[in-house]
């Protein structure tokens, strides 16, 4: 039976895509059939499979189970910006049904890790009434939360792991992400979160000015074992 994750964010650009794709590499190494979902994205461009989202590619690039991409990504809207303005802005209407109802087609390919990526942070409005939260609660996925390392990251990722579990899902663990090379005080803030976070450190990927999957997966293929046993 595969394992299924879903893959937080403590705020937008801390590379939940990076550490998912990473993670999905440390599966493959392992000869393990991998698969990762971006069921909603904010943010479009011109590629040779069409009107794609990066982050949606880079799953579907480094996934054992290839995908179609409509199946990877089924909802995509081309603004940048938070999924409830981009939608209103194409005049669409999102909601956490239907959102479940993509993934729960796509959770019936068989493999041994599916990893379902959120956009932007947890507590993301996906409409007037609904956040993307809703989605891993609906599905009852244990979290994966990246926590953007960098100033500010403490409060963010504390209330974030604090929501999380308020919501009635496990955090599965975490990963710390150093986005900012120059974040002072590194060791001792990564030292402060993991007394702090009731999950285990999934791995601390460093900073990478070309972000890099399969290079970022050995930080994390150690504890891939801890994941899959629960």
């Amino acid at each position: 039976m595969a394992k299924r994750f879903f893959i937080a964010g403590t705020d937008t650009g801390v590379g939940k895509s990076l550490v998912a794709a990473s993670l999905l590499e440390a599966a493959n190494q392992r000869g393990l059939r991998s698969c990762g979902l971006k069921p909603l994205a904010a943010g479009a461009e011109e590629t040779e499979q069409g009107v794609c989202n990066e982050d949606a590619l880079l799953l579907q690039q480094h996934a054992s189970v290839k995908l179609p991409y409509a199946q990877i990504n089924p909802v995509l809207l081309t603004e940048p910006v938070a999924p409830h303005l981009a939608a209103a802005h194409e005049g669409r209407q999102l909601s956490a049904e239907r959102l479940v109802g993509f993934c729960r087609g796509a959770m019936m390919t068989p493999c041994d890790l599916m990893l379902v990526e959120g956009a932007g942070g947890w507590r993301v409005p996906i409409n007037s009434r609904e956040m993307l939260s809703e989605l891993p609660r609906r599905l009852e996925l244990p979290v994966i939360l990246v926590v953007g390392m960098r100033l500010g990251c403490l409060n963010h990722a504390l209330l974030t792991a604090e929501a999380i579990r308020a919501d009635g899902l496990p955090l599965a663990g975490w990963v710390a992400n150093r986005i900012d090379p120059n974040m002072s005080c590194f060791d001792e803030n990564l030292a402060t979160l993991e007394s702090l976070i009731r999950a285990p450190l999934l791995g601390v990927v460093p900073h990478q000015s070309t972000p890099d999957p399969v290079d970022a997966g050995q930080y994390l293929s150690e504890n891939l074992e801890l994941l899959l046993a629960n």
